[in-house]
């Protein structure tokens, strides 16, 4: 074998150039730092050579990092200390090819790489799995950007190929965040940097919910080392104050269905031909075709204050010169208040509706109309949620040089991610308030804008009076302890032997309580609120963006009202503070989930002096690991009807579950790559990687949902702690042609084989003995006495009528709208309440694959660039919209683009960026629980940033996000069933920077 390898006498080998590389590339805090480093001692009768500083410098950087990584490697590398080319890392990471984002209020926030989403990601910091918490995604294994600032970031490195020394939990992607350390820059640097920031979406909202129109930040960066090269210190701090809202229009619930043209259901279908009420019907549903009726739908007005605070301590001693130790400390506090109002309806599936409809196979009404005897509710509704989270990590570091063949690594942290209640009012709270005044209530989805239309109400004659209210409050905290060995020995001439052992403990434990007031009908009267304490706004004016806001048939007015003050009112109203209150001293569920994992890897890595020169890389890594889940749930007690379709559960008493399991996983991986030219790679990959499944799909307990549903019945979940990781099976290709120190154009194809995929499952179920009134004997007599199933006013009436005193049934008045108020409590003799649960097995498997192209092109040194990516990802596997049942389909599979046009000199950098993301299919189950799909529609939005340096020292920089003002919409079965459309706005920062 010894004739075929390089010797050291031809060349340095590629070990040691690698080496160099990444050495240059991870010194990202200055990038002309590290190419004056690498010049030789002796450059007398060198040429000149042109030190580049910004940009260029991250770009070259970057693409000195892709074409000497083992395996598939792309990333983004700081231009300079403190200045990483987005605001939010998310951000940046869509500029990769096959990698898109989900924003959250106009921000990026977690990723979804070649087609796998979030949770099959795994995000380091520094080489370490890091926690993660979000009560908006209770219990997902996604990582947050937004929780990270970028200043003190001085790289990402996406891995999109497996590699035996990667911790697993990457199908799609390994994400390592390095941040900057000393010892990368030695000597003193520091900066200060300030911004202010005028979101433009702040300005669409009320009045009364808006924050400042223009909020700060400010960062600094302090890093050093002693003058003998044994001490090292950086300290990076930032804080960033963020107003912004949006404004969503859309149906919260989805839709009811689908139903069968065909299907004779009683109170749910569309009239039959020939049926009373079928004359109203346009171009009715084909006897084949599937369709489905909307459910309510609801205006909201969103504000949003966000205070975001990162800082990071790092502490560096070298003894000798063998040995360097790191300690750094880690903190981040995002804090969250969103102030939220709205205006909804309900629609009932009356026979009475009027409605027009498309031709297909699945439709959905373009408009939709229904009829009521008596009046109906509009719902007014305010939240006030607040979330504080918290993300601290401790880690220690030490690299020893044994020999000059063998370097020894220890790595271990203790790291935490918390999330909780930032409000006396609880993490999400809720108060409905309503108005009994609707009469004939029409939808119209043919304008980009619903419009919902309400000719009779009449709130002057029927005044906003409270009703139901949630006060919910949730808790999440997940710890990693990790400790790693990592060595590297040196072999032959041209190999080395890597080889390590890792064990990590991860927890996560997440609880919630709820106080629910299920007093739909009605909690108070109207008198008891003064007549100022609701405020009519023009709701077209919310909702300027879209196509339909001036129409005139929309409703008029959208009424806000102080969140504090109405809470009070109505407690004392209703004569019970304990009722409008979050309960902190105990909680309805509270789950854990232990995950203890051992692991051990070896990679053998060798350079081939062949006719073509090849690089092979040879590893396996085994992973054991032991799951075990507790579960404290809260189980159902009684089933009440207190309103028109509302079925609250009660609860009562305690029940606890343990349960553990294991596995283990041999996962091989080989990365080969052969230099066709001196500026032209070929890559081939196989290897193997494995994505465990979120902690809410593994964590035990069966959990009840509070309201039940009189026409579908109740709703359940529960986890599975026996689910096994995905196990993907990845083939990757790569052409890379490096015909420019900074340019690059290149080709990835990529196939993944996933086993193990946990689907969703529901099972129809009856649980805990619960009995509902819907179908027992009082529900009977009153269908004989002529009420409709439909009409479910008409029954309460009839059973509170004639039945008040009898078991089960108490009459407590008469509403606003003239209907009974009381309540109607399930007996052992009535029918057990079915439950739609839902469950997870490893019973799916699924292909994904694709293509990446890719191009990075300087004119030469005219300043200007270009960057352009497109990735195709395709998978058989997809969601039949036509198939009523519950299915398994793959989340976030979409095509990507990017264009990024790049300008630099001495005094400007300007960057334009276009990032597009195709049509995805976001959730197969909608916001009622049942199985259906939710797709999020094609994407675009321009980025603009410009740089100025008024001299070495000081620099002025312009950012604009989402320059376009693009907005966002979801849809259902068929794309006219619009489930929501989201108008937000462009975000400005002006801001200086100066270093020392």
């Amino acid at each position: 074998m010894q004739p075929f390898m390089k010797t050291f006498s031809k060349q340095p080998s590629k070990r040691r150039l690698i080496s160099l590389a990444v050495a240059g590339a991870c010194a990202t805090f200055a990038p002309a730092y590290a190419q004056d480093a690498a010049k030789p001692a002796d450059t007398t009768d060198a040429a000149p050579q042109v030190i580049v500083t910004g940009i260029r410098a991250s770009l070259q950087s970057t693409l000195n990092l892709k074409r000497n990584s083992d395996g598939i490697v792309d990333g983004i590398v700081a231009e300079d200390m403190g200045k990483f080319p987005d605001t939010n890392l998310a951000e940046s990471l869509q500029r990769i090819s096959g990698v898109s984002i989900d924003r959250s209020n106009g921000e990026g926030q977690k990723v979804t790489v070649r087609g796998l989403g979030p949770d099959f990601n795994l995000v380091l910091l520094n080489g370490r799995q890091m926690p993660t918490t979000d009560l908006s995604d209770l219990s997902g294994r996604s990582f947050d950007f937004s929780n990270l600032a970028s200043e003190s970031i001085s790289q990402l490195q996406v891995y999109k190929t497996g590699r035996a020394d990667s911790p697993t939990g990457g199908i799609g992607a390994t994400i390592n965040v390095i941040t900057g350390r000393p010892f990368d820059n030695p000597g003193m640097h520091s900066s200060v940097g300030v911004k202010a920031v005028k979101d433009t979406s702040n300005d669409h909202v009320p009045g009364s919910l808006k924050g400042d129109s223009v909020t700060p930040e400010v960062s600094g960066i302090y890093s050093n080392t002693s003058a003998d090269g044994r001490f090292g210190v950086a300290l990076s701090a930032s804080y960033q104050s963020r107003d912004s809202g949006f404004n969503r229009a859309g149906l919260a619930n989805g839709y009811q269905g689908p139903y069968l043209g065909s299907a004779v259901i009683d109170g749910q279908t569309l009239p039959q031909p020939g049926q009373p009420g079928s004359q109203n019907i346009t171009n009715r549903p084909a006897q084949d075709a599937l369709y489905s009726i909307p459910q309510n739908f609801g205006y909201g007005v969103n504000a949003i204050q966000r205070q975001r605070t990162n800082a990071q301590l790092t502490l560096q001693f070298r003894p000798v010169k063998e040995l360097t130790t790191t300690l750094d400390y880690t903190y981040s506090e995002n804090k969250i208040q969103t102030k939220r109002n709205e205006l909804s309806v309900w629609f009932a599936q009356t026979p009475t509706s009027t409605s027009t409809w498309p031709s297909g196979h699945v439709v959905s009404p373009l408009t939709y109309s229904e009829v009521y005897n008596t009046p109906q509710d509009i719902a007014v509704i305010g939240a006030d949620y607040a979330t504080k989270t918290k993300n601290k990590s401790l880690g220690f570091n030490a690299v020893w040089k044994a020999t000059n063949d063998l370097k020894l690594e220890f790595d271990a942290h203790h790291s935490t991610a918390e999330s909780g209640a930032d409000s006396p009012w609880g993490s999400e709270n809720d108060l409905a308030n309503a108005s009994f005044s609707r009469g004939t209530t029409s939808i119209d989805f043919t304008h980009e804008l619903p419009i919902v239309s309400m000719p009779a109400a009449n709130l002057t004659a029927a005044p906003i009076q409270a009703a139901g209210s949630w006060f919910h409050n949730s808790y999440e905290k997940s710890v990693v302890k990790q400790a790693q060995v990592k060595g590297s020995l040196n072999l032959l001439e041209a190999s080395n032997l890597n080889f390590g052992l890792g064990y990590t403990d991860t927890t996560n434990r997440s609880t919630f309580s709820n106080v629910q007031n299920n007093t739909w009908g009605g909690a108070t009267k109207p008198s008891d609120y003064p007549a100022n304490l609701f405020q009519a706004n023009v709701l077209g004016s919310f909702f300027n963006k879209l196509e339909g806001a001036n129409s005139a048939n929309l409703f008029p007015a959208l009424y806000t009202f102080d969140f504090a003050k109405v809470r009070q009112v109505t407690a004392d109203a209703v004569g019970n503070q304990a009722a409008y209150l979050p309960n902190f001293a105990t909680a309805d569920s509270d789950r854990r989930l232990q995950e203890k994992t051992t692991s051990g890897y070896l990679s053998f890595n060798t350079d081939w002096d062949t006719a073509i020169p090849f690089h092979s890389s040879l590893g396996v890594r085994v992973e054991r690991t032991k799951v075990t889940s507790v579960a404290q749930v809260l189980p159902g007690t009684a089933v009440v009807w207190v309103a028109q379709n509302e079925l609250p559960l009660s609860f009562g008493g305690q029940a606890f579950s343990n349960t553990d399991a294991s596995y283990t996983n041999v996962l091989p991986a080989i990365n080969l790559d052969a230099d066709l030219r001196n500026d032209l790679k070929l890559r081939g990959s196989y290897g193997e990687t494995i994505g465990r499944a979120r902690y809410d799909q593994l964590q035990g307990g069966l959990s009840l949902g509070t309201n039940a549903n009189v026409f579908t019945g109740g709703t359940a979940s529960v986890g599975n702690p026996a689910l096994k990781p995905v196990k993907s099976k990845n083939l990757d290709l790569s052409l890379e042609w490096y015909y420019d120190k900074q340019s690059v154009a290149s080709l990835a194809l990529f196939h993944k084989k996933l086993d193990n995929y946990a689907g969703t499952t529901l099972v129809s179920q009856t649980l805990y003995d619960l009995h509902t009134p819907i179908g027992g004997n009082y529900y009977k007599a009153a269908i004989a006495s002529g009420c409709t199933a439909a009409d479910t006013n008409c029954l309460r009436n009839y059973i509170l009528s004639n039945f008040d005193g009898q078991p089960g049934v108490k009459k407590t008045g008469v509403k606003a709208d003239g209907n009974l108020d009381g309540t109607i409590t399930g007996l052992p003799t009535d029918p057990l309440l079915n439950f739609q649960t839902t469950t997870y097995s490893n019973q799916k498997s699924a292909t994904v694959s694709g293509a990446e192209v890719n191009v990075q092109h300087m004119f030469g040194q005219s300043g200007f660039g270009v960057q352009a990516n497109y990735t195709y990802v395709h998978s058989p596997l997809k969601y039949n919209n036509a198939n009523v049942n519950d299915q398994f389909a793959i989340l976030g599979l979409s095509n990507s683009a990017n264009v990024v046009g790049i300008f630099e000199n001495k005094d400007w950098s300007v960057r334009v960026a276009y990032n597009w993301r195709d049509e995805f299919l976001a959730a197969t189950v909608d916001g009622n629980g049942r199985a259906a799909p939710v797709y999020t529609d094609a994407y675009g939005q321009v980025d603009v940033s410009v740089g100025y340096n008024f001299n070495k020292n000081l620099s002025f920089q312009l950012e604009a996000i989402n320059l376009n003002d693009a907005t966002q919409r979801q849809h259902g079965r068929s794309d006219a069933a619009t489930l929501n459309v989201t108008q937000a706005g462009p975000r400005y920062m002006i801001g200086a920077r100066y270093k020392f």
